[in-house]
């Protein structure tokens, strides 16, 4: 049942998978130097989040991993224009050659000054190029302030996440 999130160095992966596992927000975490997993109990399941770091010297390892999860979780980073052709190009290929596999694209950082909105983002990554076959989703989230609650845009996404382990399983 694992999930797997993806994304940049820098897109906010481990802040966001902190979020949704405690509810709470700790923003400025540390770069994931390899992997990092968390499990996140719901009432309906236990769902394994499993991140691999977005570095360039990490990136060779995201595709042995693809063919063993439910689900990808592809983040994003909303305000950071220059990389969004390197994030799409990567997130085209990774899937190119699974056309079931569902993904939730997290366009993380929507609260920073400049960041893209949802359409901007979903045609600067060309999401419409996906193919209909499989299930997209595209979420915009943001970590707010520290300690507090997490944002409604993150309680629908881990909702959502939920939801397509269920169906998925």
């Amino acid at each position: 049942k694992q999930i797997l999130v993806l994304g940049l160095d820098g897109a906010g992966k481990t802040s966001i998978l902190h979020s949704l596992a405690t509810n709470h927000v700790k923003r400025s975490m540390a770069p994931t130097e390899g992997f990092n997993a968390i499990c996140i109990n719901t009432e309906e399941s236990q769902m394994e989040f499993l991140e691999i770091g977005g570095s360039e010297s990490l990136r060779s390892y995201w595709k042995m991993y693809l063919p063993k999860v439910l689900l990808l979780v592809y983040v994003v980073d909303s305000a950071d224009h220059a990389r969004l052709p390197v994030a799409k190009q990567l997130l085209h290929q990774l899937i190119q050659n699974n056309s079931t596999l569902p993904v939730v694209v997290l366009a993380n950082k929507q609260d920073l000054e400049g960041a893209y909105c949802i359409t901007d983002i979903h045609d600067a990554l060309a999401l419409s190029d996906i193919g209909d076959e499989r299930k997209m989703f595209l979420i915009g989230t943001h970590v707010a302030e520290d300690g507090s609650e997490i944002s409604s845009s993150m309680q629908d996404a881990k909702e959502l996440i939920g939801q397509l382990v269920l169906e998925a399983q």
